[in-house]
């Protein structure tokens, strides 16, 4: 159990402090699991019931629209992942997750921490808090789409997603900025 009380540390810690007995509490809704690289481990059709805490690795949330895939979010070490949608409502997504590389993620049980917020108020806070990120990027996101142009997109996404710039593929890379592979070349080289 001390090795899911770190790892709830370190998780917790990104958002807010927990008292000792919080923290065990938090620890007990983690589920580790080892992922290999490329595989899919939440399909369309399936309902998400877990907040995904990537602890090492790389993961890829993306869609399919005409046949292409479309990366929307990428998934570093020490970020979460979820389909709000699909978790908040337990419906299927049209998303789907996989390992970029090797990964190894603590599944956090949605609705036992939904029931730990309702009579522990720093577990209430630590929800808060990790949704407000989480929405808060996603408006970063849609307004870098609508008001940046790409070389400021590439630029934000340098800033905030390094590790993805490092080990993502181009593909991934282009398809998550709005851009076709061969524009992001010109991005790169400054041509644009």
């Amino acid at each position: 159990m001390s090795d899911y009380i770190e790892i709830a540390g370190k998780i917790a810690s990104t958002y807010t402090t927990l008292s000792a007995e919080s923290l065990q509490e938090f620890a007990a809704l983690l589920t580790p699991v080892k992922l290999k690289k490329n595989e899919l481990f939440l399909d369309q059709g399936q309902v998400l019931r877990h907040l995904i805490y990537v602890d090492t690795g790389l993961l890829r949330q993306f869609y399919y629209k005409k046949g292409k895939d479309v990366t929307e979010h990428f998934g570093c070490e020490g970020t979460l992942v979820y389909c709000i949608q699909s978790l908040f409502f337990q419906q299927p997504t049209e998303l789907l997750v996989e390992a970029i590389e090797p990964s190894l993620v603590y599944y956090i049980d949605y609705l036992k921490l939904f029931e730990l917020t309702k009579r522990n108020g720093e577990i209430s806070t630590l929800y808060i808090r990790m949704l407000q990120e989480g929405l808060i990027g996603s408006q970063e996101k849609a307004d870098s789409w609508r008001f940046e142009t790409a070389r400021e997109r590439y630029d934000r996404f340098l800033k905030d997603y390094p590790q993805a710039a490092r080990q993502a593929s181009i593909n991934h890379i282009a398809s998550y900025l709005l851009m076709a592979p061969e524009s992001l070349s010109r991005v790169r080289s400054g041509i644009l």
